[in-house]
Formats: C-alpha cells, sequence, structure tokens
C-alpha cells in the first residue's frame, strides 16, 4: 500500500516543477526573443511484479531452486516524473521598433554572442547597440559575432545592418553577422532570459548560409499568457489531487497501524 505515498509525492514534486516552468515563462512574456520551455513528465518503466513464496528468514532474493514458486501479480509503473523541459520552436511576433541596430530573424537560427571570457551564448534577441568601445553588442554588453569575430563599428556616423545580416558602417560593409541553427535546438538550455547555451543533446552549432532578416524589427516572446495561465491551474490543481492522495494514504495506514500494532 505504500506505493501511493511514492506515486502521490512525485507526482506533487512534477507538479510543483511544472508550475516552475509556467511561472519563468510568464515572467519573460515581454522579454525580446524570449522562447518559452515546456515541461515533459513520463512515468518510470513498467516493472513486473511478482510474489515469491520464500521460507520464513530467507534472504531476498531467494534461491534459484525456489523461483519456480513465483507468482506473477503484473505489471506496474511506480511514479510519474519530470523527463525533461524542451524549448518551444515556436517564432514569437514581430515588433516594429524602426532601430537600424534591430533585427529579427526570419525562419530558425541564433545569433552568436560572446561574454567577456570569450564563452560563447546564442539568442534570437536583435536589440543590438553600439559600445564605447566602439562595438556591436547586446544591452548586456556581449560582443555581437560576425564572420570575422566580434563586429568593430569604431567612431562612424551611420550604423545599419540590412536583410541579408551585412553591417554596414558609412556606406561600407564591415562584416555580416553571424547566425547559426542546431541539429536539435530543443534541447538548447537556457542561460538567463533570452540566452541559450548548446548541449550535448543539442548537436554543435552549424552556420547558416543565406540569411534572412528583417531590419528594424524585434521579434517578441513567443510565450501565449492564456496558455501558460491555464498549465497553471491544471497543475496546480493535480497538486492538490496528489496531495489529497497522499494525506488519504496517511490515514489509512494509521488506521492500519492502530489496528494491527498492538499484536
Amino acid at each position: 500500500m505504500f506505493r501511493g505515498f511514492y506515486a502521490g509525492t512525485s507526482a506533487m514534486l512534477v507538479q510543483e516543477k511544472m508550475l516552475d516552468v509556467a511561472a519563468n515563462n510568464l515572467a519573460n512574456v515581454d522579454t525580446a526573443g524570449f522562447r518559452g520551455r515546456i515541461a515533459v513528465n513520463k512515468a518510470f518503466p513498467e516493472l513486473l511484479m511478482e510474489k515469491v513464496d520464500g521460507n520464513p528468514g530467507e534472504v531476498y532474493p531467494p534461491k534459484p531452486e525456489l523461483w519456480k514458486r513465483r507468482e506473477l501479480i503484473g505489471d506496474m509503473a511506480f511514479a510519474n516524473v519530470l523527463s525533461e523541459t524542451a524549448l518551444d520552436l515556436r517564432g514569437g511576433p514581430l515588433r516594429h521598433t524602426g532601430n537600424t541596430l534591430d533585427v529579427a530573424i526570419s525562419g530558425e537560427g541564433y545569433f552568436v554572442v560572446e561574454d567577456a571570457a570569450g564563452n560563447a551564448f546564442y539568442t534570437r534577441a536583435g536589440h543590438f547597440v553600439r559600445s564605447g568601445e566602439g562595438q556591436l553588442v547586446t544591452h548586456e554588453g556581449m560582443a555581437v559575432m560576425g564572420q570575422g569575430g566580434a563586429i568593430e563599428l569604431g567612431e562612424a556616423s551611420r550604423i545599419s545592418i540590412d536583410d541579408g545580416g551585412q553591417v554596414i558602417v558609412d556606406g561600407e560593409v564591415v562584416d555580416l553577422l553571424r547566425v547559426v541553427t542546431f541539429p536539435l535546438p530543443t534541447y538548447l538550455r537556457h542561460e538567463g532570459r533570452s540566452l541559450l547555451s548548446e548541449t550535448g543533446d543539442s548537436g554543435a552549432a552549424e552556420d547558416v548560409e543565406n540569411i534572412r532578416l528583417a531590419s528594424g524589427f524585434l521579434e517578441m516572446s513567443n510565450v501565449n499568457i492564456v496558455s501558460e495561465m491555464v498549465r497553471m491551474i491544471q497543475a496546480n490543481r493535480a497538486y492538490e489531487s496528489a496531495s489529497k492522495t497522499v494525506t488519504i494514504q496517511d490515514e489509512s495506514a494509521g488506521k492500519l497501524i492502530q489496528t494491527y500494532g498492538k499484536s
């Protein structure tokens, strides 16, 4: 009967994680380039349940000569667990800004940016600015990568990015934005807000040859507020149901102990 405790508790833990995922999605509903995550849960693999008639005091597992006394009970999945969270690959709506350094990727792909330590990250947020050192950077100060590395803008007075990803400084093309894809982008890991990093499951970054951008636009978050609110309500109700299951199991165990524990 104690399987009920494990099943109920694991279900509560899963719903708690589901709430966390939905809450994080809602918290980034206005974050440019943010792609929500989808929580995936599954049952533990089914196990074959057998009753073994051993002798009193015999250690488990029983001796081979006693295996013939096994009685098949059936299959049982013991618990529900959170398997993983996957990146939602649906594109977000485009918002026109008119800013010459704002660009949105048409189709699949990610801009490449680097922090001060040279660590590469990937993002859909094309909200770029010029730094005090004359580089093209994100609003967090990360260097935007081109085909030749970090993009240098100098002290130019006119800077723009066209729909093909060319960075144009005072009428001259100085570099081409680097845009990459992944074999399995759903396995990319979030590193905070709109930043992503590759994993062993996502595969290595592959450069996109024919870049297609929307200049003067920003891709907004793909999170649907209504859908996430529905998920939160469902997770809350499922959590309450699992909690009641654990309470009922606890009460039943208490009654059994009171009834038979004295003997």
